[in-house]
Order: structure tokens, then sequence, then C-alpha cells
């Protein structure tokens, strides 16, 4: 064999090695290959190694199976109260079916940008501005549902939908935020004139308690003093009752109860009463005493 002959087979050989390394392919983890054959799709590699017939297949588009994201401009709205507001969206999604993906629709993002903001539009239009603004939930689940359902047959599937900003006008911020802090001042207000009822109720309710205490207080004083009283007039009483009894177990004579009607009478007399009414009983033993008495005096 010439040398000419052993240069081209090595040759050949090399080449031959080149080109089958170059055909080889690794498809990594969350992507996948996309393969056309003279034109027309052949199959979708996944993850591991891949050879591809040269010349005659190609790799058509390398898609990525992981969770994407796409921020989108803000869109001019109006809603149905005839306010223009800018909104912008986040969109989460991923590509589930490599093949619709690539053969499904042209430039697909672009696709889901534009239908972003359409349904956007016809969702917003029906909602009043306070509605916009308090509603982002029931907004983004509207959207999601929307864009899950169209994008279905490109080989998407829509997970999450976020309304990033909500901007109104500028006159509208500012009313906003005079009705913001009008609120605010509302519930100071409020806020202070309920301190201001509790306090006067507590006021109210601790002078109640204190009359109700110093009431109480000056019932049992008067109650104490009532029976003090009750007690010192049982106890004359007790003590008259029993000098009557003791009298009467005495047996005293008539001229002794004369004389202790008599000592009675002095201590009534030593009253302030100015005019005394004497009963005949006792102004017959005073006259009777007196004629003791004179006679003593004259024996003497």
């Amino acid at each position: 064999m010439s040398d000419f002959a052993k240069y081209f087979l090595i040759g050949l050989f090399v080449l031959i090695v080149l080109v089958i390394a170059r055909n080889i392919r690794v498809v990594q983890q969350a992507r996948a290959y996309v393969i056309e054959r003279l034109g027309a799709y052949k199959t979708t590699w996944h993850t591991g190694i891949h050879l591809k017939v040269p010349f005659i297949e190609r790799v058509a588009k390398v898609v990525s199976l992981k969770e994407q994201v796409a921020d989108f401009p803000p869109q001019p709205v109006i809603t149905k109260d005839n306010v223009t507001m800018q909104i912008d969206t986040v969109i989460y999604f991923e590509i589930t079916d490599p093949k619709l993906y690539t053969y499904g629709i042209e430039q697909p993002m672009v696709a889901i940008e534009k239908l972003a903001a359409t349904t956007l539009r016809n969702i917003i239009g029906d909602l009043e501005l306070d509605q916009c603004l308090t509603s982002r939930d029931i907004i983004n689940t509207k959207m999601r549902a929307i864009l899950d359902e169209a994008t279905d047959p490109w080989g998407i599937k829509v997970n999450r939908v976020e309304l990033k900003n909500i901007l109104p006008p500028k006159e509208i911020q500012n009313a906003m935020e005079k009705q913001m802090k009008a609120e605010r001042e509302r519930r100071e207000a409020i806020l202070r004139a309920e301190g201001e009822k509790r306090a006067a109720i507590l006021e109210a309710e601790g002078e109640k308690e204190s009359a109700i205490l110093r009431a109480d207080a000056k019932k049992q004083q008067q109650i104490l003093e009532a029976e003090g009283e009750a007690e010192a007039i049982l106890k004359v009483q007790t003590a008259t009752a029993e000098g009557i009894r003791r009298i009467n177990e005495a047996c005293p004579t008539e001229a002794v109860i004369k004389l202790k009607a008599l000592e009675a009478f002095t201590a009534a007399a030593d009253g302030k009463s100015t005019k005394i009414i004497i009963p005949s009983e006792i102004a017959g033993i005073a006259g009777l005493a007196q004629g003791v008495f004179e006679a003593v005096k004259e024996e003497k």
C-alpha cells in the first residue's frame, strides 16, 4: 500500500471520528432537545447521551423545562369608572411539551405578553377603581385560568400570575392620600372620644362606688348608734325592773311607796320644765313630811 493510501485512510478515520464526536449530544437535566430529520419532527431528546445522524438530523430547538418568569412592562388599562391606570404583570410558567412549544406558535413569549395584556384589559374593564385596588387575588386567579387555558395548545402551563404594580393617575393618588389621611384622622378622633367616654364612665363609676361606700358607712354608723341606744335603754329598763322586783320582794309599806314617789317627783323637778303639776298624793306626802319636820324642831 502506498503512502498516499495510508494517509488517506488515516485522514478518513479521523474525519469519521470528528463527525461522530460532533454529533454526540449530552442532554442536561431539565432540558429537552427537539430533533428534526430532513426538516420534519423526529423526536424529543431528554436527559442522557444521544447520537444524531449527521447531515440528516438536526437539533431544531433546545427547550428549558424549568419554571420561568416573564416580567412584562406596564400596560395601560381603563376601569369601569373610566380611570386609566398602568399595571404590570409577572407570569410564572413552565414548558410541558417541547414539541408544541416549538411548532405550536411563532414567538410564544410575545404571544403570552399580548394575551396577558388583552386579558388584563378585559378583567379590569369590568371593575371599578376601588375594586381593582382591593381585588388583586381575584384578578390574579382569573388571569391565570384564562392564560393557562389559552397557552395549553402551545405546550405551556401557566402556574401563577401576579399584578406587580397598580399605578393610578397622579391626581387619583393625591385624592387617595387625602382620603386616607382623613380616614386616619377620623379614626383618631373616634379613639380619642372613646377614651374620654371610657374615662368619664370610670370616673362616674368611681364616684358611684364611693357614694355607696359612704352611705353604707353612714348606715352602719346609724345602726350601731341605734343599737347602742337600744341597748342602753334596755339596760335602764332592766335595772328599773330589777329595782321594782326587789321592792316588791321587800313588801314595802304605803309610806315607803309614797316616799319613792316623792323621790321620783324630785328627779322630775330637776329638769328644765317651768310648770309642774303635783299629784294630790304627793302633795299630801309633802305636807306630812313638813309637819313632822316642824314637830321635831319644836321638841328641840
